[in-house]
């Protein structure tokens, strides 16, 4: 049986990893910790140099970076809306959440939200790479969790024939 101990990393394109890894330790703290360059891929052998940065997300998480000069310009999947795809990093509390939004605004980082989402609260922004991010507070309750858990299945059920969304989970938006 497989047994997932943790994300050993995400990765992602970048359009400079000089220029992205110079901008997540600015406005998120994001250390270096390790790049590889090579100008063979190694798992197809194919003739591709790269440059794959890995930054420090905290307790042993690791967002990396691919940048790959010899590859069409970088874009995104346009049959996907832009706020879909995203990178959800958790902070400690509310207050934390907020504080971020300052200082990234002062940082000169354009903010939606905060915006509720019931048992959490997120802003969002995008990196210079065009990649939204979200800064995410938890605020539910065990309690509401152990709802959440315990619906979840029968959600995906009737999504899966009606394609619209269960109302078992509705109180999450109702609590505004």
């Amino acid at each position: 049986m497989i047994n997932i101990e943790k994300i050993h990393h995400v990765a992602y394109r970048c359009k400079d990893a000089k220029e992205t890894t110079a901008w997540y330790k600015d406005k998120l703290n994001m250390d270096l910790v390790l790049a590889i360059a090579e100008n063979e891929v190694p798992s197809t052998k194919a003739p591709d140099p790269y440059m794959h940065i890995f930054l420090d997300a905290g307790n042993e998480n690791v967002l990396a970076f691919f940048e790959l000069p010899n590859s069409p310009a970088m874009d995104r999947d346009q049959n996907t809306p832009a706020w879909v795809q995203h990178i959800a990093l958790r902070v400690a509390s509310y207050d934390v959440l907020v504080s971020a939004k300052e200082e990234l605004e002062s940082k000169g980082v354009e903010i939606l939200g905060p915006v509720n989402h019931g048992v959490f609260k997120s802003i969002y922004f995008f990196d210079p790479n065009g990649h939204r991010l979200e800064l995410a507070a938890d605020t539910g309750t065990a309690e509401q969790y152990k709802e959440l858990n315990r619906v979840a299945h029968d959600m995906i059920e009737e999504w899966s024939v009606t394609k619209r969304a269960p109302r078992h989970a509705a109180w999450l938006h109702e609590q505004d």
